[in-house]
């Protein structure tokens, strides 16, 4: 709504408009921790997300937690966020949350999964709970495959407390006695080895249950006392640290950026301690010794009541032959027109192809590689590398295409958090078969997802691209949502190829035609195109943005938002993780919506769609609205043209979520989100319906539900057009009187 005549301008810059990244991104937790909670999923796959929420909460202490607590320690005081909070201040406020979802972690473990698995026939056994003929299995199992491996470290002065490395399940124990050497009672630790399984199946004969488990924890618990021969263990006492893992390497000063990375590594970890969690049973002499050893407060101590590391209880759902307790498989749908094991180039020539992963394969992508790699009038091939798995076919294409005598250049990303080492095993290979590894640009990391081949066609030349919105990874193309575009435009492949010379190369900033890029022109016309339909919506003409991403942080984008809501604009944000821009705010941002979508798989796609005066120009990218995406790497905008793929990218990455009433989640002024209930409307799940549209199912009971969306099938192709409004009238028609009944959450 426009500001009134009469009324001072709002200061958009002020700090209670924003809300902090860092605990928006705890929220994000929240919202995965509670797909654990819901018996609408599958069990196993409840206790799959809870265990993904413990890996994510882990990241964040070693990154994101880690990076405040460096501040705070080297004296700043400076807000690190538009939102106005010191260093300290976030710290504290990220213990008292943090703190509140770890214990509701473990009251979902015990009062909800357990149970719910048990009831089911799946049972973790406890020691206290094993009968004599487990008792001694478990007996004979450890000192046949686990004692072996153990080496219990004795802590005195001659034996001082051992580096623990980084997120490592360690036992700390008490002992009472004199040992061999007249060592009086003392303390000792013992690392868990983790090349050994962390839960272990019980043998039919012994269980009493279809599926009897036990953990590794609780077998060497029960008989560490065998590590001690003639003392007596006091105490035993499960604790992990976690430990700052971000990797920091002065590119500027270094003459080899791989070999300065493989020599950082090692140190990732032992970097400072960040967190420690122990076992609740731990008293407190034991865990103020810990602290003091970490050199931590109280308020980075998490009790736990359970397993210190709920991640390693994911290691049963593979256990488990159960597919009626898991999400029912699929196999990912082709695009339509184009015929398994086309011949690419002529497909690409005649049109382009949109692909919707995962309810569309991937395989088109890697059959492009694959056939640029044998034929024989392809010259080039010219990819960049992100993230792509341990195995992965388009690395292999990539090589055989080398090996075969092409000019193949890989630009590969070596500062891929955690896939460091991958990456530079990765660079090793490709220089090994001839491949131009190129490793990027200093302090700028290449997050673009882009390939080029050049293929000779009598006597020209031509080019074909892939551009996308996720990695080249095989195996995130099956749980991550993300489009790509395969084309052979002449225009935005010369702008594809003009990127990669950029990135090879040196030169100005080019000019190009329809890309948009990181960190030259991509925040800058995105900045501009908010302000254009602001614009038309102050001079009474329809004005709406829509889009899509994982964050929204950057606070120059959400400010141009907030000036496009005063205006009139209407905006439906989707974004799954981290939002610092507030909604809902009276004057401000009124007329900005904004939601989260978690379900089976990460949505992770990220999708721009500006009314443009009836234009409806949509964009796909590699960027969130993060000031890192903007400004300090390389990514790659793209256009979508065709009008049938637009209208598939409207309808399948924005029309669907924006009505999906199941898992969706809608934020509120204070940060905080509240579930959408379908109330009387009809159950509406994008993921599902997405599912249904576009993926083959083996199983026959998905028949009459794709018939059932028959009407949704008509209704979505028939091209739901993005609803706009006059400027300074209430949005009208079915959005807005559905959003009053259904969308209070």
């Amino acid at each position: 709504m426009k500001q009134p005549e009469h009324q001072p301008p709002i200061d958009l810059r002020q700090p209670e408009l924003f809300l902090n990244r860092d605990l928006s991104l705890l929220e994000f937790n929240q919202r995965v921790l509670a797909q654990a909670q819901d018996e609408h999923n599958p069990l196993l796959e409840r206790l799959r997300y809870l265990a993904i929420c413990t890996t994510n909460l882990d990241e964040f202490f070693e990154i994101r937690a880690a990076g405040l607590r460096q501040q705070v320690v080297a004296g700043v005081t400076r807000p690190p966020g538009p939102d106005g909070n010191s260093p300290r201040e976030v710290l504290q406020a990220i213990s008292t949350k943090a703190h509140e979802l770890v214990d509701e972690q473990y009251r979902t473990l015990n009062e909800m999964i357990l149970p719910a698995l048990a009831a089911e026939g799946i049972q973790v056994v406890a020691r206290d709970q094993w009968n004599e003929d487990q008792a001694a299995w478990v007996r004979k199992h450890f000192r046949r495959d686990v004692q072996p491996v153990l080496t219990p470290m004795a802590i005195d002065p001659a034996h001082p407390f051992p580096r623990i490395v980084n997120k490592s399940l360690t036992f700390l124990i008490s002992l009472q006695g004199k040992d061999a050497f007249g060592r009086n009672d003392g303390l000792a630790a013992l690392n868990v080895p983790r090349s050994l399984p962390r839960v272990i199946p019980l043998p039919e004969e012994v269980a009493t249950e279809p599926n009897s488990f036990v953990l590794l924890s609780s077998v060497i618990h029960a008989h560490v006392d065998e590590l001690f021969p003639g003392m007596e263990v006091r105490g035993c006492y499960q604790f992990r640290v976690t430990r700052n893992s971000d990797l920091w390497v002065e590119e500027e000063e270094v003459d080899d950026l791989l070999h300065a990375l493989e020599g950082e590594l090692p140190r990732r970890n032992y970097g400072d301690a960040v967190r420690l969690e122990v076992a609740d049973n731990c008293p407190v002499e034991m865990t103020e010794f810990l602290l003091d050893q970490f050199s931590l407060g109280e308020q980075d101590l998490y009790q736990v009541n359970g397993p210190v590391n709920l991640h390693r209880l994911a290691g049963l759902i593979d256990l488990v032959e159960r597919p009626d307790l898991r999400f029912r498989s699929f196999v990912p749908g082709w695009p339509e027109g184009l015929e398994q094991g086309a011949d690419m180039f002529a497909a690409l020539g005649e049109r382009d192809l949109l692909v919707h992963h995962p309810y569309q394969s991937f395989q088109p992508v890697v059959d492009l590689v694959r056939q640029a790699a044998a034929d024989p009038n392809v010259l080039a091939i010219k990819q960049t590398l992100y993230r792509t798995g341990e195995h992965s076919s388009v690395v292999e294409a990539l090589i055989d295409s080398a090996e075969a005598g092409k000019e193949v250049t890989a630009v590969v990303e070596l500062r891929a958090r955690f896939d460091e080492r991958a990456n530079i095993d990765l660079a090793h290979r490709l220089q090994a078969a001839g491949v131009n590894v190129v490793y990027g640009i200093v302090g700028y990391k290449t997050h673009a997802k882009m390939l080029l081949v050049v293929r000779r066609e009598g006597r020209r030349l031509r080019r074909y691209a892939h551009l996308g919105t996720g990695n080249y990874h095989p195996g995130t193309a099956r749980t991550y949502t993300d489009f790509g575009l395969l084309t052979s435009d002449p225009v935005l492949c010369e702008d594809v190829h003009q990127l990669f010379l950029q990135m090879t190369g040196m030169g100005k900033v080019r000019r190009l035609k329809k890309l948009l890029q990181a960190p030259f022109t991509l925040h800058k016309t995105l900045v501009e195109m908010v302000d254009a339909e602001a614009e038309a919506a102050r001079a009474g003409r329809p004005a709406a943005i829509r889009a899509k991403m994982n964050s929204l942080t950057e606070p120059e984008i959400a400010i141009a938002l907030y000036r496009a809501s005063q205006a009139g604009v209407s905006i439906d944000l989707i974004v799954r993780g981290a939002c610092c821009l507030r909604p809902g705010i009276p004057g401000v941002s009124e007329n900005i919506r904004v939601r989260s979508i978690i379900g089976r798989f990460l949505e992770h796609h990220r999708v721009f769609h500006f009314h443009a005066g009836g234009e409806d120009r949509v964009l796909c990218s590699s960027a969130d609205f993060m000031s890192r995406n903007f400004f300090r790497r390389v990514e790659c905008c793209f256009p979508v043209e065709d009008p049938k793929l637009k209208k598939r990218v409207l309808r399948e990455g924005l029309d669907l979520p924006l009505k999906d009433n199941l898992q969706s989640w809608l934020m509120q002024a204070d940060g905080s989100y509240a579930r959408v209930h379908p109330a009387r409307a009809r159950d509406r799940a994008s993921q599902r319906e997405l599912l249904t549209l576009l993926a083959d199912f083996s199983d026959p009971q998905v028949e009459p539900d794709r018939r059932k969306l028959g009407r949704l099938d008509r209704e979505v192709r028939a091209g739901e057009r993005l609803r706009v409004k006059p400027a300074g009238r209430k949005v009208e028609g079915k959005r807005g009187a559905s959003r009053s009944k259904h969308e209070r959450g």
